[in-house]
């Protein structure tokens, strides 16, 4: 996230490779000086108007694959390089790593949601937190979320400001899921934990007060990746399947190269390191293989039957081409398939949405989407 709102060049464009390395996720500036100017920038990027934006900019923008990046996030990706921030990752330590996410997402306001309860559901290898979202006007829709963070940080609280605004303005109830991370749990724990936790919703929807029938599953990159690999899981063990499956940017195939991962190894939120230190954190030791669809849900030799899925993906983001893929491999099958490109955007956007711009556009639209979809449930 940025520290200060200096001019600076665009983020680095087409010539960036996979193979490139960005610094290791430590900044210039002492975590204390680093907070504290990242707290003056997100509050004061929303209020900033658009031309005094592309004015910090030099009016300078960036365009690659015939999209042009959002001024809002050309500004903080150019904050984040003149502070040394590296990306997603602020340390190879991955307490520090967990803690800088949490301080930086409670920098960003929230949806006001007054009913907000902490729950325990029962799981494969103990009990998984979790936490309920109601609004006001209940809906007997459920949307069971799951945080990304690359399988390695984030957590109930990173994502509680998103959670708080799709139950607000989606008007349903969000079951936001805690679940194990590497690497102290290695692939598949963080699956296996999402399952249970969408097993135990529908085994107690009307405890929840919801419509069994209503349930969806949803999360934005490795979150998504959980999302498929759920709903995967549900048609092989031939159990209710959830209404949609919401796929925010998701990883869906950690073995190919793609153009996008390519293009956007290095510059834009989300490096090339950064992913591949997450997936050594979560399959280093693991028993499962990277080809597996429980890692790279892509790779399932059949997915017909599989639940309707709203698949959202960002022009910048180096996921993007894999969940256009999963997008038209699912429509392929027979699986309804409504596909969002927000050619505009990096990745993480819907994290961004309290920074204004395109990012709380393509939020707004994503939710009303996502109810519009479980309305017809």
């Amino acid at each position: 996230m940025p520290p200060s709102l200096p001019a600076a060049a665009p983020p680095a464009g087409p010539t960036a490779r996979r193979g490139d390395r960005a610094p290791r996720g430590k900044s210039r500036m002492r975590p204390a000086v680093l907070n504290a100017g990242t707290r003056v920038t997100l509050r004061t990027l929303p209020l900033l108007p658009d031309s005094v934006k592309r004015a910090l900019l030099g009016f300078r923008s960036v365009t690659v694959d015939g999209n042009t990046l959002d001024t809002t996030l050309q500004l903080m990706l150019a904050a984040q390089r003149a502070a040394g921030i590296g990306g997603l990752v602020a340390s190879d330590d991955v307490a520090v790593s967990r803690r800088q996410l949490r301080i930086t997402a409670a920098m960003l306001p929230g949806a006001i949601v007054t009913d907000v309860s902490e729950l325990s559901i029962p799981g494969p290898a103990g009990a998984i937190p979790a936490r309920l979202y109601r609004p006001t006007t209940p809906d007997p829709a459920l949307l069971v979320f799951f945080h990304g963070g690359g399988f390695v940080i984030g957590d109930m609280d990173t994502h509680d400001q998103l959670c708080r605004l799709i139950c607000r303005d989606g008007g349903i109830t969000v079951l936001s899921v805690d679940y194990r991370l590497a690497p102290e749990h290695k692939a598949p724990a963080a699956a296996d934990d999402a399952y249970a936790a969408f097993r135990w919703a529908g085994e107690h929807a009307a405890d929840l007060g919801v419509d069994a029938d209503r349930i969806a599953v949803g999360g934005d990159s490795a979150g998504g990746n959980l999302a498929a690999v759920v709903s995967q899981r549900a048609r092989n063990d031939g159990v209710r399947l959830p209404a949609l499956q919401l796929l925010i940017y998701p990883v869906v195939d950690v073995c190919s190269e793609t153009r996008s991962k390519t293009l956007f190894a290095d510059g834009y939120f989300l490096t090339a390191r950064n992913m591949d230190w997450f997936m050594d954190l979560y399959l280093g030791g693991s028993t499962v293989d990277r080809r597996d669809p429980e890692v790279s849900p892509l790779l399932a030799e059949d997915l017909s039957g599989l639940p309707p899925a709203l698949v959202v993906t960002g022009g910048f983001d180096p996921l993007r081409d894999e969940g256009k893929r999963y997008a038209e491999a699912l429509r392929a099958a027979g699986v309804a398939v409504d596909l969002r490109q927000e050619r505009s955007l990096i990745h993480a956007f819907v994290n961004f949405f309290p920074l204004g711009g395109d990012s709380a556009t393509a939020t707004a639209a994503m939710i009303s989407a996502l109810r519009a979809h479980l309305s017809r449930g």
